[in-house]
C-alpha cells in the first residue's frame, strides 16, 4: 500500500482546523489546536486518554461548538452547530458505541431520520444501500433486523448510514476495538477502497500497529496541545509513543515466567440463560491456576459478560458447578460455590475480586471520592453506624502512589478523574483486598498505551504472587502477549483454550467465529 497520498491529492484540502479551543469551566480540553485533513487520505489520531482527541473530532462533528478558532471545509471558512450541519457539510462519525435502533432493519436504520414521503419505499432503500456497499465492498443485508447482527455488521450499517447521506469525510471512533482480526482485515479492505474513491477518513485508535498499517499520517495530541503531523512511512511506533507521552517508554508487553501453581478456580458444564430463556453459555468448562493469567478472547457479546457474573454470584445458573479451592488450617478444601449470590460468597471467606467493564455504574460510585468507594469493598466489616474514614486514609494515600494514581486529593469525587486513573482506583480497591483469584473484564478499554501498560504490571503482580488472574480482554494483540493460556468463546461456548506462543493470532480469530472441537495448549 502506498502510504503518501499523490500531490494531485494534496493540493486540496478535505478540513482543515485552525487554532482551535474549547474549554469546560477551568479545565481547557483542545489548546489552540490545528488539525488538517487532506481529500482522499486516512488520517490517524493520537493521544493519551484526555489528551483531547474526541471532544476536537465533537467539535468537527457538530456536537460542540468550539470557543475560538476557526473550521474549513474544502478551503471555506464553516460554522458546524450541529450533527446536521456536520452531514450537510459531508462530515460523518462512526462513534465507538453504536447508535441504531434493535427491532428495525438495517435499511431502516440508514434512512432512519431522514427527511422524506408519509410511506417508506423500502425496495428502492434497499436497492441504493446495497449499490452503496457494492462500490466499496461492505457486506450487508437490508433487511436484516438489527438485533440479528454481529458486531462487524452492525458497524458496517453506521458507515453506510453516513455514506447514504452522502460523507465525503468519515470520523471512525476506535472502530476495531470489538472486531476479530479477519473483520479488521476486511474493514481495512474497504477504508482502501473509499480513500480510492476520494473519501477522507480520520480514525481514533490506540492500536499502533493499525495505525502504521492503514494511515497515510499521522496527528499527535498531548494534554490537549497539537505536538506534530506525520507521514506513517516515515515514522516508528516508538517516536509515536513518545510524541504522545512525552518521553520514552518501553512498548514490550512482560510475560514472566512462573511456575503453575495449584488450581484455584475448577468450573464444569456452567449454562446460563437469560430471562427471555435465551442461552448465554452453555456447557462452558475451564480451570483456572495460581502463577498464570488466563486471557478469554471473544467478540462481543459472546458470553464473556455472563461468564463474569456468574463465577461472581451476581447471575442465576441454569446447571454446572464452580469449584473454588482454598487453604483452611492447613487442609485444603474445594467448595462448590455455583448459585451463591455475591454476598453469600463473601461470606463464606472467598478470596474473589472483580474487576467489571463499567467502570464507573458498576465498579465505583462516581460522585464518591477515593476514600469512600475503598470503604464500600469492606463497609460490612465495621461495627456500629458510624464510619472510620482515618483508619483507610493511609492505606489510599499508599495505593495512589504504589499505582500513580493522578487525583487532586483523596476528597476528589472519581467521577473527575481520567479514565486510567478510575481503572487503578477500582483495580487498586480489589488488589487491597488480598485476592487469590482476581477477574478483570476489559480493564484496558478506552485507555491510553501508558495506563495500560501500568495495568498490565498490575496483573503479573498477581500473578508472581501466585494468584490466578483471569483476563477478559479485545485485543488479540495484548491477549497473546500477555496470558498464558487463552480460552476462546463463541456463541457462549468454549471453542478451544490455547497457548498463545504456539498459536497464530488468526487461527484464535477462526475460533471466535465457529465453535470446532477445540484445542488445549500445552500449559492447559
Amino acid at each position: 500500500m502506498e502510504n503518501n497520498p499523490s500531490p494531485a491529492r494534496a493540493v486540496q484540502n478535505a478540513v482543515e482546523m485552525r487554532n482551535i479551543t474549547k474549554t469546560f469551566g477551568s479545565v481547557v480540553a483542545n489548546d489552540k489546536v490545528c488539525l488538517m485533513l487532506r481529500q482522499g487520505e486516512i488520517l490517524a489520531l493520537l493521544g493519551e486518554n484526555g489528551s483531547g482527541k474526541t471532544t476536537l473530532m465533537n467539535m468537527l462533528s457538530g456536537i460542540y461548538l468550539q470557543d475560538s478558532g476557526e473550521i474549513l471545509i474544502c478551503n471555506k471558512p464553516v460554522t458546524i452547530r450541529s450533527p446536521k450541519d456536520a452531514y450537510a457539510l459531508g462530515i460523518g462519525m462512526i462513534h465507538q458505541h453504536f447508535k441504531l435502533v434493535d427491532v428495525l432493519t438495517a435499511g431502516e436504520n440508514i434512512v432512519l431520520g431522514l427527511q422524506g414521503k408519509r410511506t417508506l419505499n423500502r425496495r428502492e432503500i434497499n436497492q441504493k444501500v446495497r449499490q452503496i456497499a457494492q462500490k466499496y465492498g461492505f457486506e450487508i443485508d437490508p433487511t436484516k433486523k438489527v438485533y440479528n447482527m454481529a458486531v462487524s455488521e452492525k458497524q458496517t450499517v453506521e458507515i453506510i448510514k453516513a455514506l447514504y447521506r452522502g460523507a465525503e469525510t468519515l470520523i471512525l471512533d476506535e472502530p476495531t476495538a470489538v472486531l476479530t482480526p479477519q473483520e479488521t482485515t476486511k474493514l481495512f479492505d474497504v477504508l482502501r477502497m473509499m480513500k480510492a474513491h476520494g473519501k477522507s477518513i480520520i480514525i481514533i485508535t490506540h492500536k499502533l500497529n493499525e495505525v502504521m498499517e492503514i494511515s497515510d499520517r499521522v496527528a499527535i495530541l498531548r494534554k490537549g496541545e497539537y505536538i506534530a503531523t506525520v507521514e506513517t512511512a516515515a515514522t516508528t511506533q516508538q517516536d509515536l509513543t513518545e510524541m504522545m507521552v512525552g518521553r520514552r517508554v518501553k512498548l514490550e508487553i512482560d510475560r514472566p515466567a512462573c511456575a503453575r501453581g495449584e488450581r484455584k478456580l475448577h468450573v464444569t458444564d456452567l449454562t446460563c440463560v437469560s430471562r427471555e430463556g435465551v442461552t448465554k453459555l452453555s456447557g462452558v468448562n475451564f480451570d483456572a491456576f495460581g502463577g498464570e493469567i488466563l486471557g478469554v478472547a471473544g467478540v462481543a457479546g459472546s458470553g464473556q459478560k455472563e461468564l463474569c457474573e456468574a463465577i461472581t454470584g451476581l447471575r442465576q445458573l441454569a446447571g454446572g458447578s464452580i469449584l473454588y479451592r482454598y487453604q483452611k488450617d492447613a487442609m485444603t478444601i474445594e467448595e462448590n460455590i455455583a448459585g451463591m449470590r455475591a454476598d453469600q460468597i463473601a461470606h463464606r471467606g472467598v478470596s474473589l475480586a472483580f474487576v467489571p467493564e463499567d467502570r464507573l455504574g458498576m465498579g465505583l460510585v462516581a460522585n464518591m471520592n477515593i476514600v469512600d468507594n475503598v470503604i464500600l469493598r469492606s463497609y460490612q466489616e465495621n461495627r456500629g453506624i458510624l464510619i472510620n474514614r482515618k483508619k483507610y486514609r493511609p492505606i489510599c494515600e499508599k495505593m495512589i502512589k504504589d499505582l500513580d494514581i493522578v487525583t487532586p486529593g483523596l476528597t476528589t469525587p472519581v467521577r473527575r478523574l481520567s479514565g486510567g486513573n478510575v481503572q487503578k482506583v477500582l483495580l487498586g480497591r480489589e488488589i487491597l483486598s488480598l485476592p487469590q483469584v482476581l477477574l478483570c473484564a476489559y480493564p484496558v478499554r478506552g485507555l491510553d498505551i501508558v495506563s495500560s501498560y501500568r495495568i498490565y504490571s498490575l496483573l503479573n503482580a498477581e500473578k508472581e504472587k501466585g494468584n490466578a488472574v483471569i483476563f477478559i480482554g479485545e485485543d488479540l494483540d495484548v491477549l497473546m502477549d500477555l496470558c498464558d493460556r487463552v480460552m476462546v468463546l463463541c456463541g457462549g461456548q468454549v471453542s478451544g483454550i490455547v497457548d498463545p506462543r504456539t498459536c497464530t493470532k488468526e487461527e484464535i480469530g477462526l475460533m471466535m467465529t465457529r465453535v470446532g472441537d477445540g484445542r488445549e495448549g500445552e500449559r492447559a
